[in-house]
Protein backbone atom coordinates (compact mmCIF):
# COMPACT_ATOMS: atom_id res chain seq x y z
CA UNK A 1 0.00 0.00 0.00
CA UNK A 2 1.11 3.57 -0.69
CA UNK A 3 -0.40 6.74 0.79
CA UNK A 4 0.23 10.42 0.05
CA UNK A 5 -1.14 13.11 2.35
CA UNK A 6 -1.35 16.30 0.30
CA UNK A 7 -1.61 19.70 2.09
CA UNK A 8 -4.05 22.07 0.39
CA UNK A 9 -5.31 25.64 0.61
CA UNK A 10 -7.30 26.63 3.73
CA UNK A 11 -5.34 24.14 5.88
CA UNK A 12 -7.13 21.21 4.25
CA UNK A 13 -5.62 17.78 3.63
CA UNK A 14 -6.31 15.56 0.62
CA UNK A 15 -5.17 12.00 -0.04
CA UNK A 16 -4.05 9.64 -2.77
CA UNK A 17 -3.64 6.02 -1.72
CA UNK A 18 -4.05 2.49 -2.98
CA UNK A 19 -2.31 -0.65 -4.15
CA UNK A 20 0.91 -0.06 -6.06
CA UNK A 21 1.19 -3.74 -6.98
CA UNK A 22 -2.18 -3.76 -8.76
CA UNK A 23 -1.82 -0.18 -9.97
CA UNK A 24 -5.10 1.21 -8.58
CA UNK A 25 -5.80 4.14 -6.28
CA UNK A 26 -8.39 6.36 -4.61
CA UNK A 27 -8.26 10.16 -4.36
CA UNK A 28 -10.04 11.83 -1.43
CA UNK A 29 -11.14 15.45 -0.82
CA UNK A 30 -9.26 16.94 -3.78
CA UNK A 31 -9.43 20.71 -4.28
CA UNK A 32 -10.31 22.17 -7.67
CA UNK A 33 -6.86 23.77 -7.94
CA UNK A 34 -5.12 20.43 -7.30
CA UNK A 35 -6.63 18.29 -10.07
CA UNK A 36 -3.51 18.50 -12.26
CA UNK A 37 -1.30 17.65 -9.29
CA UNK A 38 -3.29 14.51 -8.49
CA UNK A 39 -3.07 13.38 -12.11
CA UNK A 40 0.70 13.88 -11.90
CA UNK A 41 0.99 12.02 -8.59
CA UNK A 42 -0.95 9.06 -9.97
CA UNK A 43 1.35 8.96 -13.00
CA UNK A 44 4.42 9.10 -10.76
CA UNK A 45 3.08 6.21 -8.68
CA UNK A 46 2.19 4.21 -11.78
CA UNK A 47 -1.47 3.84 -10.76
CA UNK A 48 -4.88 4.49 -12.24
CA UNK A 49 -7.34 6.40 -10.07
CA UNK A 50 -10.36 4.11 -9.77
CA UNK A 51 -12.37 6.14 -7.26
CA UNK A 52 -12.57 9.85 -6.44
CA UNK A 53 -14.31 10.51 -3.11
CA UNK A 54 -15.46 13.57 -1.24
CA UNK A 55 -16.05 12.76 2.41
CA UNK A 56 -18.85 15.34 2.36
CA UNK A 57 -20.11 18.36 0.47
CA UNK A 58 -17.49 20.92 1.43
CA UNK A 59 -18.16 24.43 2.67
CA UNK A 60 -14.53 25.59 2.85
CA UNK A 61 -13.24 24.99 -0.69
CA UNK A 62 -14.25 24.19 -4.25
CA UNK A 63 -14.15 20.44 -4.81
CA UNK A 64 -12.02 19.05 -7.60
CA UNK A 65 -13.68 15.65 -7.28
CA UNK A 66 -15.97 15.77 -10.33
CA UNK A 67 -13.26 17.25 -12.57
CA UNK A 68 -10.66 14.68 -11.46
CA UNK A 69 -13.12 11.84 -12.08
CA UNK A 70 -13.78 13.12 -15.59
CA UNK A 71 -10.07 13.47 -16.30
CA UNK A 72 -9.20 9.97 -15.14
CA UNK A 73 -12.35 7.99 -15.93
CA UNK A 74 -12.78 7.22 -12.23
CA UNK A 75 -16.08 6.90 -10.39
CA UNK A 76 -16.99 9.95 -8.34
CA UNK A 77 -18.41 8.91 -4.96
CA UNK A 78 -20.34 10.67 -2.22
CA UNK A 79 -22.68 9.36 0.44
CA UNK A 80 -26.05 8.50 -1.07
CA UNK A 81 -27.68 11.39 0.85
CA UNK A 82 -25.39 14.10 -0.57
CA UNK A 83 -27.42 17.15 -1.70
CA UNK A 84 -25.75 17.69 -5.08
CA UNK A 85 -27.12 18.03 -8.62
CA UNK A 86 -24.11 16.80 -10.60
CA UNK A 87 -23.61 13.12 -11.34
CA UNK A 88 -22.13 10.87 -8.64
CA UNK A 89 -22.44 7.32 -7.34
CA UNK A 90 -24.00 7.23 -3.90
CA UNK A 91 -22.37 4.91 -1.39
CA UNK A 92 -23.98 3.53 1.77
CA UNK A 93 -22.76 2.77 5.27
CA UNK A 94 -20.90 -0.52 5.34
CA UNK A 95 -20.17 -0.59 1.61
CA UNK A 96 -16.71 -1.95 0.75
CA UNK A 97 -14.56 -0.67 -2.13
CA UNK A 98 -11.71 -2.72 -3.57
CA UNK A 99 -8.30 -1.38 -4.60
CA UNK A 100 -6.26 -4.49 -5.29
CA UNK A 101 -4.77 -5.58 -1.97
CA UNK A 102 -6.39 -2.59 -0.24
CA UNK A 103 -10.02 -2.39 0.82
CA UNK A 104 -11.99 0.63 1.97
CA UNK A 105 -15.13 0.42 4.12
CA UNK A 106 -17.54 3.36 4.11
CA UNK A 107 -18.71 4.59 7.53
CA UNK A 108 -21.59 7.07 7.49
CA UNK A 109 -20.76 9.63 10.19
CA UNK A 110 -23.26 12.51 10.13
CA UNK A 111 -22.64 15.50 12.37
CA UNK A 112 -20.39 17.96 10.58
CA UNK A 113 -22.81 17.46 7.68
CA UNK A 114 -25.63 14.97 7.18
CA UNK A 115 -23.83 13.28 4.28
CA UNK A 116 -20.41 12.90 5.93
CA UNK A 117 -18.51 9.64 5.58
CA UNK A 118 -15.24 8.28 6.97
CA UNK A 119 -13.14 5.69 5.14
CA UNK A 120 -11.75 2.69 7.01
CA UNK A 121 -8.70 1.32 5.18
CA UNK A 122 -7.21 -2.18 5.32
CA UNK A 123 -3.99 -3.26 3.62
CA UNK A 124 -4.50 -7.00 3.16
CA UNK A 125 -0.87 -7.51 2.15
CA UNK A 126 -0.02 -6.79 5.79
CA UNK A 127 -3.05 -7.86 7.81
CA UNK A 128 -6.77 -8.47 7.48
CA UNK A 129 -7.63 -5.83 10.05
CA UNK A 130 -8.04 -2.09 9.48
CA UNK A 131 -4.94 0.10 9.61
CA UNK A 132 -6.16 3.67 9.26
CA UNK A 133 -9.27 5.83 9.09
CA UNK A 134 -9.70 8.87 6.87
CA UNK A 135 -11.87 10.97 9.14
CA UNK A 136 -12.63 13.98 6.94
CA UNK A 137 -14.11 16.66 9.19
CA UNK A 138 -15.59 14.33 11.80
CA UNK A 139 -12.52 13.86 14.01
CA UNK A 140 -9.23 15.75 14.03
CA UNK A 141 -6.10 15.42 16.13
CA UNK A 142 -7.09 17.64 19.04
CA UNK A 143 -10.64 18.44 17.97
CA UNK A 144 -13.91 17.52 16.28
CA UNK A 145 -15.86 18.95 13.37
CA UNK A 146 -18.04 22.04 13.68
CA UNK A 147 -21.76 21.18 13.64
CA UNK A 148 -23.25 24.56 12.67
CA UNK A 149 -22.82 24.72 8.89
CA UNK A 150 -26.55 24.46 8.21
CA UNK A 151 -27.92 26.33 11.20
CA UNK A 152 -28.96 23.25 13.19
CA UNK A 153 -25.99 23.16 15.52
CA UNK A 154 -27.58 21.34 18.47
CA UNK A 155 -29.24 18.71 16.29
CA UNK A 156 -26.02 18.18 14.33
CA UNK A 157 -23.86 18.14 17.46
CA UNK A 158 -26.04 15.31 18.78
CA UNK A 159 -25.56 13.42 15.50
CA UNK A 160 -21.82 14.05 15.70
CA UNK A 161 -21.70 12.59 19.21
CA UNK A 162 -23.52 9.47 18.03
CA UNK A 163 -21.19 9.08 15.04
CA UNK A 164 -18.07 9.52 17.13
CA UNK A 165 -19.01 7.29 20.05
CA UNK A 166 -21.04 4.80 18.04
CA UNK A 167 -18.95 4.26 14.91
CA UNK A 168 -15.52 5.89 15.19
CA UNK A 169 -14.30 5.48 18.76
CA UNK A 170 -15.57 1.89 18.93
CA UNK A 171 -12.76 0.95 16.52
CA UNK A 172 -9.44 -0.41 17.90
CA UNK A 173 -7.11 2.10 19.55
CA UNK A 174 -4.19 1.32 17.23
CA UNK A 175 -5.97 2.68 14.15
CA UNK A 176 -4.37 5.80 12.72
CA UNK A 177 -6.59 8.76 11.98
CA UNK A 178 -5.89 10.78 8.85
CA UNK A 179 -8.02 13.95 9.02
CA UNK A 180 -9.29 16.23 6.29
CA UNK A 181 -7.74 19.35 7.82
CA UNK A 182 -5.07 20.56 10.21
CA UNK A 183 -4.56 23.61 12.44
CA UNK A 184 -5.89 26.77 10.81
CA UNK A 185 -8.98 25.19 9.29
CA UNK A 186 -12.35 26.83 9.92
CA UNK A 187 -14.11 23.45 9.97
CA UNK A 188 -13.36 22.49 13.57
CA UNK A 189 -12.09 23.79 16.89
CA UNK A 190 -8.90 22.92 18.75
CA UNK A 191 -7.27 21.20 15.76
CA UNK A 192 -3.61 20.26 16.23
CA UNK A 193 -0.85 21.17 13.81
CA UNK A 194 0.16 17.51 13.77
CA UNK A 195 -1.71 16.01 10.80
CA UNK A 196 -1.95 12.40 12.04
CA UNK A 197 -2.84 10.66 15.28
CA UNK A 198 -4.31 7.41 16.58
CA UNK A 199 -7.72 6.69 18.02
CA UNK A 200 -6.14 5.61 21.29
CA UNK A 201 -4.28 8.90 21.72
CA UNK A 202 -7.35 10.96 20.85
CA UNK A 203 -9.51 9.01 23.31
CA UNK A 204 -7.07 9.99 26.06
CA UNK A 205 -6.17 13.55 25.08
CA UNK A 206 -8.81 15.11 22.78
CA UNK A 207 -10.77 17.65 24.84
CA UNK A 208 -13.62 17.59 22.32
CA UNK A 209 -14.46 13.94 23.00
CA UNK A 210 -16.90 14.44 25.84
CA UNK A 211 -18.71 11.16 26.46
CA UNK A 212 -21.70 12.75 28.23
CA UNK A 213 -24.04 13.52 25.33
CA UNK A 214 -25.71 16.59 26.83
CA UNK A 215 -22.38 18.16 27.78
CA UNK A 216 -20.95 17.37 24.34
CA UNK A 217 -23.90 19.06 22.61
CA UNK A 218 -23.69 22.15 24.84
CA UNK A 219 -19.94 22.47 24.30
CA UNK A 220 -19.62 21.67 20.59
CA UNK A 221 -22.72 23.63 19.56
CA UNK A 222 -21.13 26.71 21.14
CA UNK A 223 -18.00 26.65 18.95
CA UNK A 224 -16.87 30.18 18.05
CA UNK A 225 -15.51 29.85 14.52
CA UNK A 226 -15.58 32.00 11.34
CA UNK A 227 -19.14 32.85 10.26
CA UNK A 228 -20.92 30.46 7.93
CA UNK A 229 -21.71 33.25 5.46
CA UNK A 230 -18.04 33.30 4.47
CA UNK A 231 -18.40 29.69 3.26
CA UNK A 232 -21.70 30.01 1.37
CA UNK A 233 -20.21 30.38 -2.13
CA UNK A 234 -18.11 27.23 -1.73
CA UNK A 235 -21.12 25.21 -0.62
CA UNK A 236 -23.24 26.48 -3.53
CA UNK A 237 -20.46 25.60 -5.98
CA UNK A 238 -20.13 22.06 -4.62
CA UNK A 239 -23.86 21.34 -4.61
CA UNK A 240 -24.33 22.74 -8.10
CA UNK A 241 -26.94 25.28 -7.00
Amino acid sequence: MFLIQHPCEFSSLAYLFGCAGKGVAMAVDVHADDVDRFVEMATQQGVDIRYVVDTHVHADHHSGGPALARRTGAEYLLHESAPVRHAFRGVAHGECLSLGNVSVEVLHTPGHTDDHICLLVTDHSRADEPWCLLTGHTLFPGGVGRPDLHGREREMAAKLHDSLFGRVLSLPDHIEILPGAQAGSACGGGISGKPVSTLGFEKRHNDGLLRDRARFVDTIAAFELPPIEAMASFYDFNTGT
